[in-house]
């Protein structure tokens, strides 16, 4: 039997309404945009990049940084409204205050996915959950698939 899941209770479960749109932006892409990659050694960003320069990825990277000219070698863009074509998949690795900004800014250019590793939403009380909410309201406006927040990413062999 499956379970009855109530949208109003748990909106998460209702972000695209049960449509079926692909997951392949998520676990196959073509293109892939880091929001907040950075050169800083150790960081979460700068290890993104790296991981998708060092494997078999072979889709587009994008370095997305307001700071920064270039990440590891790659072109840096200031925003995800600067990336030449419309990527496949945003991986953000930014505080939580910004988060919900970049998702409307990301569905307003027509970005389908995301992965949001960052932590800092519900789990930290009444102010996170409530970027989380907007996060959910920009997503179902875009149709927009999101893993996370507060994750370690997915990894596709």
């Amino acid at each position: 039997m499956d379970p009855v899941v109530n949208p109003r209770l748990d909106p998460a479960h209702d972000v695209l309404r049960y449509g079926r749109q692909a997951l392949d932006a998520i676990f196959a892409p073509k293109s892939v945009a880091v929001i907040g990659a950075t050169e800083t050694i150790g960081s979460v960003g700068r290890t993104i990049v790296w991981n998708l320069i060092s494997s078999s990825f072979g889709g587009t990277i994008y370095p997305v940084n307001p700071k920064r000219a270039s990440i590891l070698g790659i072109k840096a863009y200031p925003s995800i409204s600067d990336v030449p074509e419309v990527v496949d998949l945003i991986v953000v690795v930014t505080p939580a205050t910004t988060i919900p900004d970049i998702i409307k800014e990301a569905v307003d250019i027509g970005v389908k996915s995301a992965i949001i590793i960052s932590a800092g939403f519900k789990e930290t009380g009444p102010k996170g959950a409530d970027l989380e909410r907007q996060i959910l309201e920009h997503a179902q406006r875009g149709n927009m698939r999101i893993i996370g927040p507060n994750c370690l990413g997915v990894m596709s062999p």
